[in-house]
């Protein structure tokens, strides 16, 4: 008893702190982009106006309270590269592909290679009149002008301008909130049912999709089964009737072995990952851990630090990040979780669609010799995005913010893991990789194990 109540304390520290991860970082990767941190610092500067540019133009004070953003939280050192020829060539850009260069506007022209030259080349681009049409034209050019250069900051495509409303819908994504989703309506079930009804209402509607052919009945059938999965788990169901949060993890028992799946490093995932973990204390004869990151598309750095508390005990070192030609130290943020202790042997199973937060933790696992890794050479989709709200207002009802990437992701060896991925300890692509699992694993169950779930999709 003393046991059972001491886990379930450390389950609780567990979704307490995960809580804070999932409020303070509302992090998760997007589907194309690193990973994000929500709410991140201010980087405009809007109290003063450095040059004469700006005091007259807010349109200038826009573009430049973003060239003052990113020269601060940029991950690369400014000196390694031009930020005015990226104005420049944006600027040209935009005037060329709206026709402006046409037109009365004049062509950008960098007086000096500095922040004031920026400025004066917008400004000459710029026009100052008070007239509707110019004003949104002067908006539209702006806005334009700063999207251009975030995105052909390196790696391009990864920084962007959001508006507020896009940022809203990334906080959503991030913490795996679907708006549009009614798991309780999919069932014809209310929030207040209980265990027994729901599973009424579950079997009735599988019951009218019994003979489902079309492929809309197909996809209602799998749709009821997953609101029923998620609900009848009492932990995922409260999760999602408390704030909308889908799970992000599953699992099974495979032999002597838990397999568990993780779709995305979302803010909940190392909750959901002890709550597995702890529900499986009770099956006797577990002795080996499969953490499957096939395809998952990563999320916030903080989750993976939770992660590798779970293994290392609170503050300890876990990983790098690079920043602005800075090493910066990640230590781990739980306390250890004694239910992995049984798991003598764990494998991390990779695919070329493991990316972002995804591979911090594989690589983590395999330094501090925690896991080896079985699968395909990982994305190498290593930046970590911050949002940085902008001061400068030139819509009435639309705010921005950049997202910006803030610093890169290290592998052990020092190199960024960006294009470069996280290469497996069995590659199986290579011919007899099978007969490679014996040099990482000692037990024949864990071998059967990873073979027949790399023999399935991910999370099947």
């Amino acid at each position: 008893m003393a046991m059972k109540t001491q886990r379930y304390k450390k389950l609780l520290l567990i979704c307490a702190i995960v809580i804070v991860l999932a409020v303070g970082a509302w992090a998760v990767i997007y589907y194309h982009v690193g990973n994000i941190r929500i709410g991140g610092s201010d980087g405009g500067q809007t109290a003063s106006y450095q040059t004469p540019e700006e005091a007259s133009s807010v349109y200038v004070r826009f573009d430049m309270e973003g060239y003052d953003t990113i020269k601060a939280n940029y991950w690369a050192a400014s000196s390694t590269y031009d930020l005015p020829k990226v104005f420049q060539a944006s600027l040209a850009k935009v005037l060329n592909t709206s026709g402006a260069s046409n037109s009365n506007a004049a062509l950008p022209v960098l007086p000096s290679d500095d922040r004031a030259g920026t400025a004066a080349m917008l400004a000459s681009v710029i026009a100052t009149s008070s007239t509707p049409a110019a004003q949104d034209f002067d908006k539209q050019l702006a806005v334009a002008t700063l999207q251009v250069v975030l995105y052909n900051l390196q790696p391009a495509g990864r920084s962007s301008l959001a508006s507020s409303q896009q940022v809203t819908a990334l906080r959503q994504e991030v913490s795996n909130v679907n708006p549009t989703a009614d798991l309780y309506g999919d069932l014809g079930a209310a929030t207040s049912s209980s265990a027994a009804a729901l599973k009424q209402s579950y079997d009735q509607k599988m019951a009218t999709l019994a003979h489902a052919t079309s492929s809309a009945d197909l996809a209602k059938a799998k749709q009821v089964a997953y609101a029923y999965k998620v609900l009848s788990d009492q932990n995922t169901r409260a999760l999602y009737t408390s704030s909308g949060i889908q799970p992000t993890a599953s699992n099974s028992i495979l032999g002597n072995t838990l397999y568990v799946r993780l779709s995305k490093m979302a803010p909940t995932v190392v909750q959901e990952f002890a709550w597995d973990v702890d529900a499986a204390s009770t099956t006797s004869g577990l002795d080996s851990l499969i953490i499957d990151l096939r395809g998952n598309i990563g999320g916030s750095t903080a989750v993976a630090q939770g992660f590798m508390g779970l293994f290392l005990g609170p503050n300890q070192y876990a990983f790098d990040l690079f920043h602005q030609g800075d090493y910066q130290v990640q230590r781990t943020l739980l306390g250890k979780f004694p239910e992995l202790d049984r798991y003598h042997e764990i494998a991390v199973l990779t695919d070329n669609m493991t990316q972002s937060t995804a591979e911090v933790l594989t690589e983590a696992l395999s330094h501090f010799n925690l896991a080896h890794s079985v699968g395909a050479t990982t994305r190498g989709w290593g930046t970590v995005e911050d949002t940085y709200p902008l001061k400068t207002a030139i819509d009435p009802v639309v705010s921005y913010a950049l997202i910006l990437v803030n610093s890169v992701t290290l592998r052990s060896d020092g190199q960024p893991i960006e294009s470069r991925g996280v290469t497996p300890d069995v590659d199986v692509s290579a011919k007899g990789w099978q007969a490679r699992l014996s040099s990482y694993f000692r037990s024949p169950g864990l071998i059967q194990a990873i073979e027949s779930s790399l023999a399935k999709p991910a999370g099947k």
